[in-house]
């Protein structure tokens, strides 16, 4: 989809961001969250939850700087009419974070915007766009997420997204890049919206071949939840002499208990530079003799 404006663009409704190429400096109304839908009674009496329905907001990441609201009404609307637009900015600098919130008037605008334009290019990115999620508790519950890892570096989020999607509703999805580059470091993470989605990707996925490499598809755990923390082994050793070498680390610390490996690494020598001086005058038997 083109990212430039046209004659075709009609001009907001009262309480819509403009179009415009300068960045927005009022605030625009933060997105509605994901709300679920009441407790209503089955067949035997009992209560259970009907199933949860989103809002029209979305979250649209992996934005280029120098993305602003004024650009993204151009776009989106196209799809359906916009209710509001938010940027996401430092608090500080006011540079942008690299993600913005949308909210349309009709949720199924909001779900073609989805469904069309996820990973689309956006100035110089690919945009990445999920459902808002603003309650932290759905979040932070781990329930639907899934970690990957030994990916090829091939692999972007489009790619990842396209696999993991044959098994259910995906809410994110996300392949972990080097911050500089932009390269993949082999693995991510895919957040289903049930748990049995997410235990069916495992279950068709875990071991086998992805771009012809062999991946690992299991439950995402924190760090601090992941068996066998408490007994942490490896030590970090600096200011080690430069003559020594791997063997002698071990033998140095094999004293102390069995030694699994030791292996010394080498750094890029820091090279400090000499501070220019500047040349002293020197008086001459001429210039004495010029006196």
């Amino acid at each position: 989809m083109s990212t430039s404006a046209t004659d075709s663009v009609t001009t907001p409704p009262e309480g819509v961001i403009a179009p415009t190429n300068e960045p927005v400096s009022e605030p625009v109304p933060t997105p509605v969250p994901i709300q679920h839908a009441p407790v209503v009674p089955n067949a035997g009496g009992g209560a259970q939850p009907a199933q949860p329905f989103h809002s029209a907001s979305l979250y649209v990441g992996d934005l280029a700087p120098d993305v602003n609201e004024g650009l993204l009404f151009e776009i989106f609307n196209a799809v359906g009419p916009v209710a509001s637009i938010r940027v996401c900015r430092d608090a500080v600098t006011r540079r942008s974070l690299g993600y913005a919130y949308i909210n349309f008037h009709q949720i199924a605008d909001a779900e073609r915007a989805l469904d069309t334009m996820n990973y689309t290019m956006i100035k110089t990115r690919p945009c990445r766009i999920m459902w808002s999620q603003r309650d932290p508790s759905l979040r932070r519950s781990g329930v639907g997420n899934i970690f990957v890892k030994n990916l090829h570096t091939s692999i972007d989020n489009k790619q990842l997204y396209d696999t993991f999607s044959l098994f259910g509703n995906i809410l994110s999805c996300k392949v972990v890049t080097e911050p500089q580059s932009g390269d993949s470091k082999g693995y991510g993470y895919v957040h289903y919206e049930t748990a049995e989605a997410a235990n069916a990707a495992i279950e068709k996925l875990d071991g086998m071949l992805i771009d012809g490499q062999e991946v690992q598809v299991g439950h995402f755990m924190r760090r601090n939840e992941r068996p066998g923390q408490s007994d942490w082994t490896n030590c970090y050793v600096k200011n080690i002499p430069l003559e020594w070498d791997d063997a002698k680390l071990n033998e140095v610390f094999s004293t102390y208990g069995e030694v699994i490996s030791a292996t010394i690494t080498f750094g890029t020598p820091k090279v400090f530079k000499k501070k220019k001086t500047q040349p002293v005058p020197v008086e001459t038997d001429k210039d004495n003799e010029s006196a």
